[in-house]
């Protein structure tokens, strides 16, 4: 697993993880638990309520000085993420079909231009510099651009909803570091005192918003508003946050995939209403989230493994997703291939943000296949060394 985290690992950890499947579908951790590796078992795991999420009280059974009872484990217990049914079934819908079609048709225009922005600015630096870094200028900004406007937050907000967001991802890292967990602790502290003030000022003059609309239907559901608003706090935290780590990685390796398979890009350029196409298959090859983990509700059996309740589980997603017994050349680069995949995950806890997600690539792609034809990746992505959040930190690009 370290490996994983080397630079090596992060350019392609495709190779460590066929050695994983290799050892079986499920494999005893050193550090406890099991590592789930085939796309069967995966999804069945993710979908089955005999596993469960880490909540508020499995946290506390793991008792005091632990990572889970770190502040940035416990504020994540109180997330979407952190919850299971009833409490999760509740508040998943109290927030509607959040990203339905209506929402989505209502969002491609800003997107749009939001996305004609940015390749401007894209443009002006290639023009004066030769060379431009496409993450920092594109990747890392359209998501947070892009749910700024939709909740109304300002944009000289987005440098510290970046940097805190990158903070917390931390605590839902396998094995964080001390020091990983004291920046995911500082960055939970950050997102708390900026949502809480964000959801009290909205409160001020609610309007026909999306938050505004939250906070009109959890004062029907909580007469008690402090209640209501500690919940709309974690709600709107959870979706900002999962938005922007997920999707600024998806947007960078777009490019970065695609520019290492030259005949599918061509392939694309003249087909560019298949963009989309081509974004299922960048989060099936290298998902933004490579693991997740769940946890046994009762004592049970799973590849052949006897598992306690309690016990931890690491879905392998990004392995799953390479998993030869239920995908045809997975190794493989296919812009065309159809099939389901695990990018997400699955279940009900599966990805909240995922149709903004394909929304932001699929427009990004469309315009980057239009406005910059010969665009090259000049030097191999800089990622940091993460095991299960993926984040490119550095990708540069040039005009040929």
């Amino acid at each position: 697993m370290s490996r994983l985290r080397s630079s090596r690992g992060q350019s392609n950890p495709r190779p460590i993880y066929a050695e994983l499947r290799a050892m079986g579908d499920v494999v005893p951790a050193p550090w406890g638990g099991y590592l789930l590796l085939s796309y069967e078992i995966c999804d069945q795991v993710l979908r089955s309520r005999k596993w469960a999420t880490f909540d508020a009280a499995w946290r506390v059974r793991q008792g005091e000085g632990t990572r889970w009872s770190a502040p940035a484990a416990q504020m994540l217990s109180h997330t979407l993420q952190g919850l299971n049914p009833p409490v999760h079934t509740q508040q998943r819908r109290s927030l509607g079909n959040v990203f339905d079609r209506g929402t989505l048709d209502d969002l491609r225009g800003p997107v749009t231009r939001l996305t004609d922005g940015l390749l401007d600015r894209l443009a002006g630096q290639l023009r004066a510099s030769g060379e431009a870094d496409f993450s920092a200028i594109v990747g890392e900004e359209l998501p947070v651009a892009t749910m700024a406007h939709w909740l109304g937050l300002p944009a000289a907000d987005h440098d510290l909803l970046r940097s805190l967001t990158h903070g917390q991802a931390y605590a839902q890292e396998l094995l964080p570091s001390a020091s990983q967990l004291a920046q995911a602790n500082a960055a939970a502290a950050g997102l708390r005192d900026y949502f809480t003030a964000v959801i009290r000022e909205r409160r001020k003059a609610l309007g026909i918003d999306v938050l505004s609309q939250w906070i009109r239907i959890w004062d029907e559901i909580e007469p008690d508003r402090d209640r209501a608003d500690e919940t709309l706090y974690h709600l709107v935290m959870f979706i900002v946050i999962a938005s922007l780590e997920t999707t600024s990685t998806l947007l960078s390796n777009t490019v970065w995939l695609l520019d290492q398979h030259p005949r599918q890009l061509s392939w694309l350029r003249a087909r560019p209403e298949l963009a989309a196409s081509a974004v299922e298959e960048v989060l099936r090859y290298d998902p933004p989230i490579h693991l997740t983990t769940r946890v046994a509700t009762e004592d049970t059996v799973l590849g052949g493994f006897h598992i306690a309740r309690d016990e931890v589980v690491h879905v392998m997603l990004a392995a799953a997703n390479h998993d030869r017994a239920h995908i045809v050349e997975p190794d493989s680069f296919d812009i065309t291939r159809t099939g389901g995949h695990l990018g997400f995950g699955g279940g009900i806890h599966y990805c909240i943000g995922a149709a903004l997600a394909r929304l932001e690539a699929t427009v990004l792609l469309e315009s980057l296949i239009r406005r910059f034809p010969t665009l090259r990746v000049t030097a191999p992505p800089t990622w940091e060394p993460r095991v299960a959040f993926r984040r490119l930190t550095a990708l540069h690009v040039a005009e040929r």
